[in-house]
């Protein structure tokens, strides 16, 4: 029974734009590394729930914080551990925040379609 963070419209997902075909690819690789494979197999096809977009924005932010801290040292000296955490952390961030571009773009063109026929989401 979806909720409120697992709650998709019933409607087709709509078409990406041109970004958002560019990082659906990589979306789709990240959502396959963290065993979460759409249903359909890939973004394209399926919607980005919220609790996924949420997820992956606080990911992104988190991973490009920390990665920002283990590069300027403040947590310890910059060795070569640390930069290994730091190519760690840029890899969750593209890939998460390629999630949450997906998703994103989503709500967007959800957004405008609702606006366009006179309703709120």
């Amino acid at each position: 029974m979806p909720n409120a963070f697992t709650r998709v419209p019933d409607s087709p997902v709509p078409p990406p734009g041109r970004f958002g075909s560019a990082v659906i690819p990589i979306a789709d690789v990240f959502m396959v590394a963290m065993f979460s494979k759409p249903p359909s197999g890939t973004l394209r096809t399926t919607w980005v729930t919220p609790s996924t977009y949420w997820l992956t924005l606080a990911t992104f932010l988190g991973a490009v914080v920390i990665a920002g801290l283990l590069l300027s040292g403040l947590v310890g000296a910059i060795t070569t551990l640390s930069i290994l955490g730091v190519v760690i952390c840029l890899l969750f961030a593209i890939g998460a925040g390629s999630v949450a571009l997906v998703g994103g773009g989503q709500r967007r063109s959800l957004a405008l379609v609702a606006a366009g026929q006179g309703r709120s989401v």
